[in-house]
């Protein structure tokens, strides 16, 4: 028999109208619309998006497009840049950081810094009074190949900028520094002893290639999370052929129905189903979970989990891009190429942000050239406008923060799959909950037994393995709950024959052995016997469990009431701290469930949820959450919904944030949000925490770029900063800005 596994992400891959492409030159959020326009133009490109952290593009064709990835790249070359198919999980930013001499390698700001530290020995020393002059052709030969060699990317960009109609980072610190040089090259002909500016542009390429250094050291820090992932997989796995001989593969190579032997300390290379064997597996990695969890045959395992004391033979189920890792690494990837809403606001910014730029730089040297009488000291403050104004730090601003928080967020099992959530969840007024699976564990168990004494030849174990024979062979959830409690109690389920239910009533069978032999045995539903001549005596026994939302069934040997089972939805032992905390935040917490009123509402009693809904129809719950979404004075309500079940979908979909568990039904997770790794109701409220931080970081970021722009750019117009100083402040703007962000990795829930 082939046992099928159900991937905790099922169904949640990229369409094949999907395509993402590497994208190397970018520099600022003005690049980024640039990429984003030459892509949008093509035809058959239904949207496109491009993000400046992880300097990938996303495109989404048209379904009856024919658009080949050579067109997208030839585009984006077009514009500017160069551009390359992504490889899954190839790390592009690992293979820039390895490249010393590349174009944002070390070894380029090392040299640079060497060449121009002599040029600003002398300005640093006539502070302590010593004056110490370098020849001028000196200083020319130190700056050309800092100017022209290491500086040749900025040209090159530049150029490719302005043909193409707009302006970038690249082209402001080209035209900056060329002033700079330029200018100092005339002064050396006019007059040897003149004041010379080589410093002033080689400290600005030297802090700008430093920037960019630090920002891409920093952006691959904000995907370490994603890294983390990646290295699960193990590269070999063992392979039973038919012969039952073990064959050592490449993990890559398995296929389902592949039976695969996993030693104790070894990461099992599959989603599966256990076939021998038993072991702690720690699955901390993919779920949040922490301790190790006890996995027995038939238990399910995820793919890059780690093996604990025991063998295991597995059967492999879901394999390579349909495994759960897999999957879970989609979505966080594609959760931080997303663009935020606020980030729109940005790149509205950005369009128009280098042209005015320009005319500030040039209205800048005309009025200080009028003002001053001095085209040097003029050109110097349009040059010092034009670097400080790069608008590095605003391109990154929001992207960083949410590579940070999204990858985060992923470590303790919590999959945000669109970014837009990060800017609604920590708002939320309202949280709604389904109840069965999601405030509750999911599936009946036995509760409460009392044992009525009313056959002194039969002892209350002879009971219940009388009980558990009537639910031998039954799927039915009621007689699993008794299964399962016998199991646990060690007791053995007794034989018994022609079994049979009887409709409205319950089910009932005939004892084959002992003192009863031939007695009717039957297990009952309450209702079945309220119409009893001996139920009023019951009712003080059955009233308190009923009132407790407990399901009643009571054991009778030819009428006669031997024993009272009361079956239950365990509430999670979380479910009332859960509430609790997400009521000091400031949130309203609602029940929508399909249960009767009455069972509804002991469970809501007990966790102390604010409202309760019953008997509510998976239609219904939409139109709850519609309702809950406008208050009495029609304002609007920011609501989520927590959900596990194909009947909470519709619902997920309908509110602001959709939650699933993840261990509910691959229908919901299609449908939410946030995927909850785990069925820890604790991650709620850990979802809401990381919303409010990375909220709170995309702010802190969006304001200090701002912040050295509208401050920077009036200091440099005035000659309050010169080149080199808006050089240090514009690499800084970037650097502080990532660093902010990466705070964000930091973070874990309050619960922990």
């Amino acid at each position: 028999m082939t046992l099928t596994v159900e991937s905790p992400l099922e169904g949640l891959s990229n369409t094949s109208n999907f395509c993402t492409l590497d994208i190397q030159g970018m520099t600022c959020a003005s690049c980024v619309s640039r990429v984003e326009n030459a892509l949008k133009k093509i035809p058959g490109v239904e949207a496109a998006t491009v993000n400046l952290a992880t300097e990938q593009a996303k495109i989404r064709f048209q379904e009856s497009a024919t658009t080949s990835t050579q067109e997208l790249i030839g585009a984006v070359k077009k514009a500017g840049y160069e551009a390359s198919k992504t490889i899954p999980h190839h790390g592009h930013l690992q293979d820039q950081r390895n490249n010393f001499w590349g174009s944002e390698g070390l070894g380029r700001v090392i040299f640079s810094f060497a060449l121009s530290i002599p040029l600003v020995i002398p300005m640093v020393l006539m502070l302590f009074g010593i004056h110490l002059e370098v020849p001028s052709k000196i200083q020319l030969y130190l700056a050309i190949p800092v100017q022209v060699i290491l500086g040749w990317r900025f040209y090159r960009n530049g150029f490719k900028a302005l043909i193409g109609g707009s302006g970038n980072m690249d082209l402001l610190v080209a035209l900056g520094t060329s002033s700079a040089f330029l200018l100092s090259l005339y002064l050396m002909q006019q007059d040897q002893h003149h004041e010379l500016y080589f410093e002033s542009s080689a400290v600005v390429i030297s802090m700008v290639l430093l920037g960019k250094w630090l920002e891409l050291n920093a952006k691959f820090k904000t995907s370490a999370a994603i890294r983390a992932l990646q290295k699960l997989w193990p590269e070999n796995a063992h392979v039973l052929n038919i012969n039952d001989e073990v064959r050592h593969i490449p993990s890559i190579e398995l296929l389902p129905g592949d039976r695969v032997k996993v030693f104790p300390g070894e990461r099992i290379p599959v989603d599966g189903i256990i076939l021998s064997g038993i072991s702690h597996i720690d699955e901390s990695l993919m779920t949040g979970e922490s301790n190790p969890v006890l996995k027995k045959v038939g238990g399910l395992v995820i793919g890059g989990s780690m093996n604990g004391d025991g063998l295991l033979m597995i059967q492999a189920q879901a394999i390579g891009e349909e495994s759960t890792l897999a999957k879970m690494i989609q979505l966080v990837e594609d959760a931080q190429t997303q663009k935020a809403p606020i980030q729109k606001l940005v790149d509205q910014i950005s369009a128009i942000f280098v042209p005015t730029v320009f005319v500030i730089a040039i209205l800048t040297a005309l009025l200080n050239w009028y003002l001053l009488d001095s085209v040097s000291e003029a050109i110097l403050r349009a040059v010092a406008v034009m670097v400080i104004a790069c608008p590095c730090a605003l391109g990154l601003a929001t992207p960083a923060a949410i590579m940070a928080g999204t990858g985060v967020a992923a470590r303790f099992g919590i999959l945000i799959k669109d970014s837009q959530v990060l800017e609604i969840a920590h708002r939320l007024n309202v949280i709604a909950f389904d109840k069965t699976g999601t405030l509750t564990k999911g599936q009946p168990e036995l509760l409460k037994t009392i044992f009525l004494n009313n056959n002194k030849n039969l002892l209350n174990n002879d009971l219940l393995e009388l009980a558990g024979g009537l639910q031998l062979g039954s799927e039915h959830p009621i007689a699993k709950a008794f299964i399962h409690y016998l199991e646990d109690s060690h007791i053995q389920p007794r034989a018994l024959k022609d079994i049979k239910a009887i409709a409205g009533i319950g089910i009932e069978g005939e004892i084959i052995d002992g003192p009863l032999h031939g007695k009717i045995i039957r297990l009952q539903s309450v209702q079945s016997l309220s119409l009893a001549p001996y139920y009023i005596n019951l009712q003080n026994q059955v009233s308190p469990l009923m009132e407790d939302g407990l399901t009643i069934s009571i054991l009778t040997i030819e009428s006669t009431p031997l024993a009272i089972f009361g079956l239950g939805d365990e509430i999670k032992h979380e479910s009332k701290a859960v509430i609790s905390r997400l009521k000091e935040m400031g949130i309203t917490t609602v029940m929508l469930s399909g249960d009767n009123k009455m069972s509804a509402e002991s469970i809501g009693r007990k966790i102390n949820i604010d409202q309760i809904y019953a008997q509510v129809l998976p239609i219904d719950k939409v139109a709850h959450i519609k309702q809950l979404q406008f208050n009495e004075d029609h304002q609007r309500v920011w609501v989520a919904m927590v959900g596990d079940g194909v009947n909470d979908a519709p619902s997920l979909v309908e509110a602001d944030v959709g939650i699933a568990m993840g261990t509910g039904t691959e229908v919901a997770m299609q449908a939410a949000s946030i995927t909850l790794m785990r069925g820890d109701l604790n991650l709620v409220s850990g979802a809401i925490e990381i919303s409010k931080k990375t909220w709170h970081k995309i702010q802190q970021n969006l304001f200090w770029a701002f912040f050295f722009n509208i401050f920077g750019i009036p200091l440099a117009a005035l000659g309050f900063l010169s080149p080199m100083v808006a050089g240090s402040a514009m690499a800084l703007s970037s650097f502080f800005v990532l660093s902010n962000a990466l705070l964000l990795s930091r973070w874990k829930p309050s619960t922990l």
